[in-house]
């Protein structure tokens, strides 16, 4: 099974430990994260740009800056994008393994012809039928409030294209900050694919003014982890800690607030 996290989110994070430090867990346990970010113009556009790139870097996913027109789109091109991206990754390991090859990489194209047209075909099947998780992350920071009705009218077109493939597709939900302090995030909805569950969902989000992005993909992590149903299938995500950049600090937010 295919394990991804889909962050949307302005930017900007303040609170707990540094979401490109939580994105590094995340990759470490298995699971992608990309992010699509919806920011504004001047200096905190920027910084929150910045830290969108950060975060699926370290998440071993893509990350895209749009508007809030983009955005249907753009979440289902991330979604299929990484999981051909996470397909090349297992076919790769695995193509290493027969061939007894210690390149870091073996590109198909130099594999003989016949061999290279059936790496192609069971990449293109493994794309469309092997089984896939995305839990959904929503910022709803203050910032946050006027782009969610575009953010909503995203995730209905987000199940559509998840249920056009061939394999089983889930989709969780969560958003961030909770109603309370020590709340960092909050599942809104279990892995499912009723559309009328995610429509409804939106009608209880509360708006706060912190944004915990850290400490909310950890709690998906977490999720993710002690979720018994996901544990048995799972493809294995390349995961590198030497791969990471670091960050200067020890991973929490201490005078770098915004």
């Amino acid at each position: 099974m295919l394990r991804q996290i889909l962050l949307i989110t302005d930017g900007c994070s303040n609170v707990g430990v540094q979401p490109a430090v939580a994105a590094a867990q995340a990759r470490d346990a298995g699971i992608a994260v990309n992010v699509v970010g919806i920011v504004d113009e001047g200096t905190i556009g920027e910084y929150g740009a910045a830290e969108i790139t950060d975060i699926a870097r370290a998440g071993g996913g893509i990350s895209r800056i749009v508007n809030q027109r983009q955005l249907a789109q753009t979440m289902q091109m991330m979604t299929r994008k990484t999981v051909v991206q996470t397909i090349h990754q297992a076919v790769n390991h695995e193509l290493k393994h027969i061939l007894g090859c210690e390149e870091e990489s073996i590109r198909v194209e130099v594999l003989p012809p016949e061999q290279r047209a059936e790496v192609v075909r069971v990449m293109d099947e493994m794309g469309e039928e092997t089984p896939l998780r995305v839990a959904l992350l929503i910022d709803t920071s203050a910032s946050m409030k006027p782009k969610l009705p575009a953010v909503e009218d995203a995730i209905h077109d987000l199940m559509l294209s998840l249920q056009a493939r061939r394999g089983k597709s889930e989709l969780s939900v969560f958003h961030f900050p909770g109603s309370h302090g020590n709340e960092h995030a909050v599942m809104d909805m279990d892995w499912a694919a009723d559309m009328n569950r995610v429509r409804r969902l939106f009608q209880r989000l509360n708006i706060r003014g912190t944004t915990p992005t850290g400490p909310a993909l950890l709690h998906v992590v977490d999720f993710y982890q002690y979720d018994s149903r996901a544990r048995a299938e799972d493809i294995p995500y390349y995961s590198s800690s030497s791969n990471r950049e670091g960050t200067g600090t020890d991973g929490v937010w201490s005078d770098y607030i915004v």
